[in-house]
């Protein structure tokens, strides 16, 4: 039996983890193949934590025990088997490689399995994910810039060495941005991104021309800092074809996911709030009048869709918002990099020279 120390071997091989940590500290930061199944949960390490700092280490490890045992320390072996049952080649990770990976794993040997440990636990992964950005993005970087609609992502996503820096933070970058998968915590964020330069592993990456902040999550300052210095190349498509884009993304998928993840009727009541919290969280920037006119015309063309089914309506509000409000602050944004625009064309011509 191994353990793991060639970090990067398993994070490349997308090798399964077994993180026994507690469930927060499990949100506070894991690696994208972590799975959950702590020792203790959250009041439990919390107790054993307050027993630690008062009466030391070996009255700590007393409670421990004492607080998981019998019934309860048998369901969470019980749980470690089933996950070693369906991913035979998993790691034990604790915090830092220390008791509770050692516990697990001893107690999982009484029950005639063994099982490997990462070294160093999730201190160590998280080490090796930072010093991987740090170094993949030293190679060049082309960025793809352009307003709202021009299909940016789908290019980034087609790419060979495009990595999709939005669907990693499960958000669109825009007041409209949020996903129904919720936002990973900024460590679990930058850890899926290095997964993600390790396991594409390009002479050059492909990226969206991003501000520091994707809704919650920001770009690590080494990747910002070389973004900052990168070419871009434009697209622009007829502004037609990039309203037809917004309305399969906002209102047809974003529409259908809600009705999958909720149900008919409290679907459309999230879709709904979900399009009213977009244009809210602009309202000062487009004036309240403005924000007031715009909402008014968003209630009229979601009777229309919940009616008739259709999302033409929509199209009264969106038109106007992307020419008044999105185009100018992005024409502003890009007019201050003009010096490294490198190519402008259509989204066909674009992914051409990207191929070249």
């Amino acid at each position: 039996m191994n353990n793991g120390t060639d970090f990067r071997a398993i994070l490349r091989a997308g090798t399964p983890i077994i993180d026994v940590r507690a469930p927060v500290e499990f949100q506070q930061g894991a690696v994208p193949t972590a799975i959950n199944l702590p020792l203790m949960n959250d009041d439990e390490r919390a107790s054993v934590g307050t027993c630690y700092k008062r009466q030391g280490a070996e009255a700590a490890l007393k409670l421990g025990h004492s607080l998981v045992r019998g019934e309860l320390r048998q369901h969470r072996i019980d749980a470690w088997l089933a996950a070693f049952q369906l991913y035979p080649n998993a790691y034990l990770c604790c915090a830092r490689g220390g008791q509770r990976s050692h516990i697990s794993q001893q107690w999982l040997r009484e029950a005639g399995l063994d099982v490997p440990l990462i070294v160093g636990g999730y201190k160590s992964l998280r080490q090796a994910t930072m010093s991987i950005t740090e170094e993949k993005v030293k190679k060049p970087i082309v960025l793809i810039g352009g307003c709202t609609g021009n299909g940016k992502t789908l290019l980034v996503k087609a790419h060979a060495s495009g990595i999709d820096l939005e669907g990693l933070a499960h958000h669109r970058g825009s007041s409209f941005g949020r996903t129904l998968q919720p936002q990973l915590s900024q460590a679990s964020f930058e850890n899926a991104l290095a997964v993600e330069l390790l396991r594409t592993g390009s002479e050059r990456w492909v990226l969206e021309d991003e501000g520091h902040m994707i809704g919650a999550n920001h770009l690590p300052e080494c990747l910002r800092e070389r973004m900052a210095q990168s070419p871009i190349v434009v697209v622009e498509d007829p502004f037609e074809i990039r309203l037809e884009r917004l309305r399969e993304e906002y209102f047809t998928t974003m529409h259908q996911d809600f009705l999958q993840a909720f149900g008919e009727e409290k679907g459309w009541q999230e879709y709904s709030d979900y399009l009213h919290h977009g244009l809210f969280a602009i309202r000062r920037r487009l004036g309240l009048q403005r924000f007031a006119e715009l909402t008014d015309k968003l209630d009229t063309a979601l009777v229309e869709q919940q009616r008739t089914g259709s999302t033409e309506s929509h199209f009264s509000w969106l038109r106007p918002l992307v020419i008044e409000y999105y185009d100018p602050m992005y024409s502003y944004q890009l007019s201050k990099k003009a010096q490294k625009i490198v190519f402008r064309g259509d989204y066909a011509e674009v992914a051409a020279w990207l191929t070249e």
